[in-house]
Formats: C-alpha cells, structure tokens, sequence
C-alpha cells in the first residue's frame, strides 16, 4: 500500500471567504464549493486543501509544506500579500523556512533542507 498526500479539512468561518484568500494571497486554485454542505477546496499544484465552515472558535492548524526554492517562494507570496509571519531563515534543525498565516490563524512553514 502507498500512501498519497494527506488532504486537510481546515475550519473556517467562510468558505467563499478563504477560498478567495487562498487564491488572491496565496495563488491557489479554487477546486470546488459545496455550498449545502459548507464545504470547498483550493488546490495549487498537488496540494489540495478542504475547508469546512464552522460557527464559533476555531483551533488553528500547522502545516508544513515542502519547497524546492523557500525564498521564490518567499518572494511569490510577499508579492501577493500573504501575511508573513516570520522569513526566510536558516534553523537549527536543518531547514530553511519561512511562516506564514491565514484568515483563521492556520499556519504554514514553508520549508527545504539546508
């Protein structure tokens, strides 16, 4: 048996809300929007994300996503106004990395091995 890429159901207040945040800020692709069922996704390569609308708190999530080149990417998402939380920068633990942060407090690291 192989494995895929898992695929997250991130909460949100707004689907069409996020959906338009990952694809202006970010540069996604919005897949689909179920509207009774508050459920949509966002792809950008092979990457898919599902939101999934939600009333009340939500608990951000942390999410790591693997990058050739970290600082054109880095440079991409400044570009579109992602809200970057921390740059570029080499870690102790062997990565170079950047975070950033969505609409509801889910974040990204953005990641290569040094």
């Amino acid at each position: 048996m192989k494995f895929s890429q898992p695929v997250p159901a991130l909460p949100v207040h707004s689907v069409v809300q996020a959906q338009q945040y990952y694809r202006d800020k970010l540069g996604c692709e919005i897949a689909w929007h179920h509207e009774e069922g508050r459920i949509g996704a966002v792809s950008h390569g092979e990457c898919v994300i599902f939101f999934r609308e939600v009333e009340g708190l939500i608990t951000p999530c942390i999410h790591w996503v693997f990058v050739v080149d970290v600082d054109g990417a880095f440079d991409e998402l400044s570009e579109l106004g992602a809200h970057i939380v921390e740059p570029p920068e080499d870690k102790p633990w062997g990565l170079r990395q950047f975070t950033i942060q969505d609409l509801c407090g889910h974040v990204y690291h953005f990641h290569c091995d040094v």
